[in-house]
């Protein structure tokens, strides 16, 4: 109690230092280092500094302050990685690198403000404080991933995506649903660090029987029976190491291809059916490359399906190029191997595959940023199911697979999910474990197993509970063959979306007012009893 009551009362810029530090420690829960107490203590912290700003002439202000600087450490921390993407070509954007390490972070920070201060406004005693508090904090990590396309990365209930026994319950309401178990567990032994009437180590028995309560509940469900896979379905996926300098280069395409072939040939039963998956980009304008379709004819078994990451373009209606980032399905047919379908990428990265505000960049010099023309890709209309080989597939590409709801359309569920990736820009970093475990939460979400090919890492098989069953690791070449894992009836989170979500947020809400009109009614008649 005297150490919140000191955090509480700090002020100046040690209030300041204090949130960023909180915030910081709080993103070492996420990958890859998994300290999950951490994000109970940097939670804590931020729920006190907010106590604290009762005592501010402006506490609203004073609470935004205090989740914004928590905000600021946790994503300078967990997103740090960005700017490594600026080395790859040093001599051009390497000097945009500490605008970036700092910009993104200080734009994200804006939604931990606004939690804040949107608690402050409403502020209790309590748990009806940690109630409200995890509802705001939940509803405003929901809206920093649709708000501007949306970037939902490193959600606070990524803490439990490490393994797949704590993850489970993302069948039932999704990654924002589990954020809002995570903010309530990790705000809880807050409850009782204030003179209210609640008992100090009743918010820590909260944490510690919650968290016991949801592991065991993601090992009973990993333990009930789920259906076979069928061994005459195998995939192939691919992961060829390529350096990110060679990738974009385009003197490199031969050599790459040749890499990428050199972990794709190999027979197959007679009887089985084999889809190779090939990364982001792996051949790139495939369709037009008549030389590596036929050495694909040559020399891909039969009975085989490729999918790869490609970029392609086309004249559009003013006649000027169109270039899309896509996914490339080549089978065979009477004239042998040809691209017989194609998924254009529709969420696509800004500044990084398009300039939103192109005339703006372009009259500063910096229309560039954007590969295959100075305007970018253009993106593709919705998610899409293709089918191959006789079996249907979601694909994604890159950071789509960190959307929760919108790995497919609602009405065309498939029969498994692929993701193509390229993580290389980022170096060996926290980046890339941190995109892998938000794509096995779409595993998890949607009872869909997931092919996941990344160019140097991490590639991975996951089955329709999220479960790794394969796996290469950061900056190795191979590939991962095995059949593909089998599907799952439909979960509660496929059916409904996030609809649970909001339910149990609007509940929490609801709760923290209920336990403020109780509050006042006590307090009424002891006054009248008086």
């Amino acid at each position: 109690m005297r150490a919140a009551a000191k955090v509480r009362t700090v002020t100046g810029w040690r209030r300041w230092l204090m949130a960023f530090l909180a915030g910081a420690s709080a993103a070492t829960a996420l990958a890859p280092f998994y300290l999950l107490p951490m994000m109970a203590a940097g939670v804590t912290v931020l729920v006190l500094l907010i106590d604290g700003a009762e005592a501010h002439g402006k506490p609203i202000r004073s609470a935004f302050a205090a989740g914004w600087f928590w905000g600021f450490g946790y994503f300078l921390a967990g997103v740090y990685w960005m700017a490594l993407s600026f080395f790859v070509q040093a001599d051009q954007f390497a000097w945009m690198a500490p605008f970036a390490m700092m910009g993104m972070p200080a734009f994200l920070a804006l939604f931990t403000g606004a939690a804040a201060a949107i608690s402050s406004a409403f502020w209790k005693n309590g748990w009806a404080r940690i109630a409200f508090f995890t509802a705001v904090f939940a509803l405003v990590e929901y809206a920093r991933g649709h708000v501007l396309t949306g970037l939902p990365w490193n959600l606070t209930g990524q803490l439990f995506a490490g393994s797949a026994v704590g993850s489970q319950t993302a069948a039932w309401y999704g990654a924002y649903g589990l954020s809002l178990v995570a903010i309530f567990l990790a705000a809880a032994p807050a409850a009782g660090l204030k003179e209210n009437g609640v008992k100090p180590l009743s918010g820590f028995l909260v944490m510690l029987g919650g968290t016991a309560l949801l592991y065991s509940i993601g090992a009973i469900r990993l333990a009930l029976p789920e259906p076979q896979s069928d061994a005459r379905e195998i995939v192939r996926i691919v992961q060829p190491n390529i350096p990110q300098r060679e990738k974009i280069d385009w003197s490199f395409w031969a050599k790459n291809f040749e890499r990428q072939m050199e972990h794709s040939r190999g027979a197959i039963p007679p009887d089985a059916k084999l889809f190779i998956v090939w990364p982001e980009n792996g051949a790139p304008l495939l369709a037009e490359a008549q030389s590596a379709l036929d050495a694909l004819s040559r020399e891909l078994p039969e009975n085989s399906v490729l999918i790869a990451g490609t970029v392609r373009r086309e004249a559009g209606n003013g006649g000027e190029e169109r270039w899309y980032n896509s996914v490339a399905v080549v089978e065979e047919t009477p004239r042998g191997r040809e691209v017989v379908s194609f998924y254009d990428k529709h969420h696509l990265v800004p500044v990084g595959e398009y300039l939103p505000l192109y005339g703006f960049f372009k009259s500063i010099g910096l229309a560039a940023l954007t590969p295959y023309q100075d305007r970018g890709f253009y993106s593709g209309a919705a998610p899409q199911v293709l089918t191959a080989g006789g079996s249907a597939f979601a694909p994604m590409i890159c950071y789509e697979a960190i959307f929760p709801g919108a790995s497919y359309p609602r009405a065309e569920r498939p029969d498994w999910l692929v993701v193509v990736t390229n993580d290389a820009w980022f170096g060996d970093s926290s980046g890339p474990r941190q995109h892998l475990d938000m794509a096995r939460l779409r595993s998890v979400e949607t009872g869909l197993p997931m092919a996941r090919s990344a160019n140097t890492g991490v590639s991975a098989l996951i089955d329709a509970k999220g479960r790794i069953l394969s796996r290469i690791p950061l900056y190795q070449a191979g590939k991962i063959e095995a059949p593909i894992p089998a599907k799952l009836p439909p979960t509660l989170y496929d059916r409904l979306g996030d609809a649970l979500f909001f339910v149990m947020a609007a509940a929490l809400i609801l709760l923290s007012f209920q336990q403020k009109l109780v509050a006042r009614d006590k307090r009424q008649g002891a006054t009248f009893a008086r």
